[in-house]
């Protein structure tokens, strides 16, 4: 039987500080660095090494996906080895500082490739450079997600700390985002698509690698203070063959299992709107870069709005049937327009109530998804105390690899996908949106939409058995203090 946690008595102005808007502001903080590097892959990266680089882009999907592989390996060892840490800084935060330079540096050879390389050596070179940007990611992300589950064990406050989370890895995101459309990938003399501007990118690499490196080196220690707080797990001196019986143990778990398998459907169908979502925006709907930097501008509203929704929706009527609608009503806003166009009862390119329209679909529909994202983020909180009190052991950095795993295969499967689906529609590199086909970009968009729904409907099938709910999670709390009270009578300091 592995021996109980040390659970350390916090004293009540500790806990209303750890409960504070400050205290959520610098955990949140962090989160910029996984939203920058994952806009990047999901909304870029693509088409800077299709339309830019000229690899064919059923192997820059291939790439991706070949590096999502690794992770599937990479990432819960992270997680297992951060449960489990020893040192004076805490589990979590020695990997979130080790991670902060590494980063950077290797973000921004994602964007500098290698001139003069073949097809076939830049493929390789991908595949390197995107395996090295997500491991090492992973080891700032796993363990700064994980600390959720130790700063609170509050229902609620899980999911208002998520939601900052996710406020502050949008916000970042849409900072680059929007940097890329205004200031970098703007049309020059030589290019007349900014997206296809080579020097912007290496411009944009630069930037964000340095706000990746500021963002985690605040928030880590923004919150190193409550370390001394957190729950202490016992030090074990156990054989690699029990360490990975213990992972499956814990991860042999049927809320987790059911969350995982819903969410890697869901992402991979996110993932492929992200991934083809510049080639709707150039080559569907007609837009200009301005016109994107306004859409891309507009949607900054979305991750604020979530969080003045996404708690009082849950608390009011539990998490999963909260996800469950922010999740069903953000798909109906998103297909809206694209459906519409299909069917020809959508403005034509140009015309003057276009933008207003998507501004409109696209920001109600993100600010959903976002929504349904934080709720879920914090069911998984909630599996970590349930997984205890089956095996005696706190597995958040084990959990929450998971998590991170399948956040990043939103950039990963999804560009996997996108590439099949570009390749079906003869979607040609460098194409010219003055000369393209427009049955192309149609033809796309007729391969997406079911695809698509196919990958969401069964997403959402799985969420429905999540079996977690607020008196669950409050039994599971009561049961491991009286395990905690039994182990170590007396005040545990």
């Amino acid at each position: 039987m592995t021996a109980p946690s040390v659970v350390p008595v916090i004293p009540q102005e500790v806990q209303r500080e750890i409960s504070s808007l400050r205290t959520k502001l610098f955990y949140g903080f962090g989160s910029i660095a996984f939203g920058v590097k994952d806009n990047g892959f999901s909304y870029f990266l693509l088409i800077f090494y299709n339309q830019v680089v000229g690899l064919p882009a059923f192997w820059v999907g291939s790439a991706i996906a070949i590096a999502l592989a690794v992770d599937a390996f990479v990432d819960p060892v992270i997680g297992q080895i951060s449960d489990n840490w020893h040192s004076r800084l805490g589990r979590r935060h020695p990997f979130m500082y080790g991670a902060a330079v590494p980063v950077a540096i290797g973000y921004w050879f994602v964007w500098n490739p290698p001139a003069g390389w073949s097809q076939n050596a830049l493929f390789y070179y991908l595949i390197a450079i995107a395996i090295a940007v997500r491991s090492v990611i992973a080891v700032y992300e796993i363990p700064s997600t994980a600390l959720v589950a130790e700063l609170t064990p509050d229902y609620d406050q899980r999911t208002s700390f998520f939601s900052y989370r996710f406020l502050f890895g949008w916000l970042g995101g849409l900072a680059m985002q929007l940097l890329a459309y205004g200031v970098f990938l703007v049309p020059s003399l030589h290019y007349r698509v900014g997206l296809q501007n080579p020097v912007g990118y290496s411009r944009y690499g630069l930037t964000a690698s340095l706000m990746m490196v500021a963002a985690i080196v605040i928030s880590a220690a923004g919150t190193q203070k409550f370390v001394r707080y957190f729950v202490t797990v016992p030090r074990r001196s156990v054989p690699f063959r029990q360490v990975l019986k213990e992972m499956g143990e814990s991860l042999n778990h049927r809320s987790f299992i059911v969350l995982s398998i819903s969410a890697l459907f869901s992402s991979v169908a996110a993932g492929t709107l992200a991934a083809l979502n510049n080639y709707f925006n150039v080559f569907f709907w007609g837009l200009s870069s301005g016109q994107i930097f306004l859409l891309s501008l507009t949607v900054v509203a979305s991750p604020i709005v979530a969080i003045f929704v996404s708690t009082p929706l849950s608390r009011a009527i539990g998490k999963k049937r909260a996800a469950i609608a922010f999740w069903i009503s953000s798909t109906v806003f998103g297909w809206i327009p694209m459906g519409a166009r299909l069917l020809d009862l959508f403005p034509r390119n140009g015309a003057p109530v276009l933008m207003p329209l998507l501004i409109f679909f696209t920001t109600i529909a993100t600010m959903l998804s976002i929504s349904s994202s934080v709720t879920i983020s914090s069911m998984l909180a909630d599996v970590v105390e349930d997984s205890q009190r089956k095996t005696g052991r706190r597995s958040e950095g084990l959990f929450f690899s998971a998590n991170s795993f399948i956040l990043k295969a939103i950039s990963g499967s999804g560009a996997l996908m996108a590439g099949v689906l570009l390749a079906l529609a003869h979607f040609p590199a460098k194409a010219n949106p003055a000369t393209l086909d427009p049955e192309i970009p149609r033809q796309l968009a007729l391969f997406y939409m079911p695809s698509v729904f196919a990958l969401y409907a069964i997403a959402l099938v799985c969420l429905s058995f999540y079996r977690i709910d607020r008196g669950t999670h409050e039994e599971n709390l009561r049961v491991l203090a009286e395990a905690a009270a039994r182990s170590a009578p007396g005040d545990v300091t």
